[in-house]
């Protein structure tokens, strides 16, 4: 991806060399909130609760320049999504609420509770701000084979997805239907909500190419491999041995690059009704 010497968001809070000050404790209701957001939003809830018994939030460290080059790659690509969105919404009427993308170490507060960095990159609807640990990114290439830089554009721009999925009142709509749902039911609804966010995030590298010219020959294929690489079926197997379709919160590795490949492609926001669809 073409980002050097680009503009980077405005909209980008530095968390890293903080230290949260407060001991994470198991069964609190912060991580409570949290690991229901995660399981509905991304990432792996048991994962927050085998770290949450205990551990102090680590003091400053020094970041290295490898992770600042990372900082300033996803500012430019958050910088991307709200040109991006900005004219979508514009182009109906709307505006872009433009949504923070906070960076942390270790651990981190929001609104909706406390997390760790073992829950991966998470999208908070109650204070509009995307969280990522950039360790992350080292994980996307050596624990799941993601690699590229575009790779951890499409993470990025996956999570401002359910960003325009808040605006669009999708999320709340989801969460209520959800309540009133099976907890087989209820896993359904949730893998069609991250759908439409693959979709989204391909929307978004559409008009970013059409844009900025800034995307390179391979770039479409990291992030395809990364939607893929992080399907259900594929971690399932890979992690517990054997796969469980009634337990699927995302979807499988076909159906994430395939939606994914339906944003890029069309670029038509009426093409993503992955509610309805037949997926």
């Amino acid at each position: 991806m073409k980002w050097q010497g680009r503009r980077g968001s405005q909209n980008v809070e530095e968390r890293r060399g903080m230290s949260t000050g407060t001991k994470v404790v198991g069964g609190g209701i912060g991580t409570i909130v949290i690991v229901l957001l995660v399981y509905l939003l991304g990432g792996d809830p048991s994962a927050i609760i085998q770290d949450s018994g205990s551990g102090q939030a680590s003091g400053p460290v020094e970041a290295t320049e490898e992770e600042n080059a990372m900082a300033q790659f996803v500012s430019v690509v958050l910088a991307d999504t709200e040109e991006v969105w900005g004219k979508i919404f514009a182009q109906s009427g709307g505006t872009y609420r433009q949504p923070t993308l906070v960076l942390f170490r270790d651990q981190v507060q929001s609104a909706c509770g406390y997390a760790t960095a073992a829950s991966g990159p998470f999208y908070c609807p109650a204070d509009e701000k995307v969280y990522i640990d950039l360790s992350f990114c080292d994980d996307l290439r050596n624990k799941y084979g993601a690699y590229g830089d575009f790779a951890v554009a499409y993470v990025i721009a996956h999570e401002v997805g359910h960003h325009v999925q808040n605006l669009m009142g999708i999320l709340e709509e989801v969460q209520s239907e959800r309540q009133r749902l099976s907890e087989v039911r209820a896993n359904q609804l949730t893998v069609r909500l991250e759908l439409q966010a693959d979709f989204l995030a391909g929307v978004w590298a559409h008009y970013a190419d059409r844009m900025f010219n800034s995307i390179e020959e391979g770039d479409i294929e990291e992030a395809l491999n990364a939607a893929s690489s992080i399907g259900d079926d594929v971690l399932q197997k890979k992690y517990q041995g054997r796969v469980i379709p009634d337990a699927f919160t995302h979807g499988t590795a076909a159906q994430r690059s395939s939606w994914l490949r339906k944003g890029w492609v069309t670029g038509d926001l009426s093409q993503g009704d992955t509610f309805s669809a037949d997926i």
